[in-house]
């Protein structure tokens, strides 16, 4: 068994990876740091967790004590860079997956979007995992990324769980209520982490809509030849055909069949007259593919599991 710990435990996506690693048959929670919830029993706030570990305040020198053998760091942006040090430093071995936005841009981390960069990895114990956003666009754009002839259009509609957990207007059911909540419509974190690692500029608008999970992007795509919808079809299925997470549909996917689910969903294809315009929209829940699920991903690959263990899968 490996012992995992992670940090940030209390959020939305905290609770998801509790799930994963108590699910995992040869992982064990070593611990779960939550100063909110410091010295409450786990099996209290999450029904998949049967034993009597309890969250634990634990700055960054305690959680680089206990050397576990991965870390997950499932905290807001700009909070990881203590711990990373931390560890770097009494527990260089052990294997570290950020899901925040600090290390994306880090040369020196390995990006972990397994469909896309599992050819890249090299063993590399510090991983940082992508956006949800960046995720679905990602996966949207690179099957014709060489055919682009102008930077790709993203419109962008995201449930209020990827807001987190600190109250804004951005995760108030209220004010979502019957609303649809366009924000950062240039400069995106997210937009700057696909351009970055798809290798051409990328335009992004997102907006928050009332519902609580799920996220879908429809994606314009500008090309410099003509295709047919038989030609996108087929490209696209041919880029994923040996990834179970990523799935092709026929119809534009719904964000509402995506909930709960561990897959991405890639489809529509519509192509405009004269081939040269395609639309593609991609689905996926930003708690799972997006985060939790993608962060099982590489830490499975990082401890010489296969990929897809502990996932639920077809």
């Amino acid at each position: 068994m490996k012992r995992i710990g992670i940090v940030g435990a209390r959020g939305h996506t905290g609770a998801e990876l509790i799930r994963l690693v108590a699910a995992h048959p040869s992982l064990e929670l070593a611990f779960v740091s939550s100063r909110e919830l410091d010295g409450q029993r786990v099996a209290d706030h999450n029904a998949a967790y049967a034993g009597e570990l309890r969250y634990a305040n634990l700055d960054p020198a305690a959680v680089a004590a206990l050397r576990a053998d991965g870390v997950i760091l499932a905290l807001p942006n700009g909070r990881a860079a203590p711990f990373v040090q931390a560890i770097d430093q009494v527990a260089p071995e052990t294997f570290i997956v950020d899901l925040s936005a600090d290390y994306r841009f880090d040369p020196d981390w390995y990006y972990g979007l397994p469909e896309l960069t599992r050819a890249r990895y090299r063993g590399e114990r510090r991983i940082s995992n992508p956006g949800c956003y960046a995720t679905a666009i990602q996966l949207s754009i690179a099957p014709l990324r060489d055919q682009l002839a102008a930077p790709p259009v993203c419109f962008g509609v995201s449930g209020y769980s990827g807001a987190g957990t600190t109250p804004s207007d951005k995760n108030d059911p209220e004010k979502l209520r019957d609303n649809l909540m366009p924000y950062a419509l240039v400069g995106h974190t997210h937009e700057k982490e696909a351009g970055l690692h798809l290798g051409v500029p990328v335009e992004f608008m997102p907006h928050v809509a009332p519902h609580f999970r799920g996220l879908t992007v429809t994606v314009n795509l500008y090309l410099a030849r003509p295709v047919t919808r038989d030609e996108v079809v087929e490209r696209f299925t041919r880029a994923y055909a040996n990834d179970h997470l990523v799935r092709i549909v026929d119809d534009a996917p719904w964000v509402s069949r995506i909930a709960g689910q561990h897959h991405a969903e890639v489809g529509g294809f519509a192509v405009a007259p004269g081939g040269r315009r395609v639309v593609v929209v991609a689905t996926l829940d930003n708690l799972l593919k997006g985060a939790a699920t993608q962060a099982m991903q590489n830490l499975n690959r990082a401890l010489g599991f296969d990929e897809l263990t502990g996932i639920p899968h077809d």
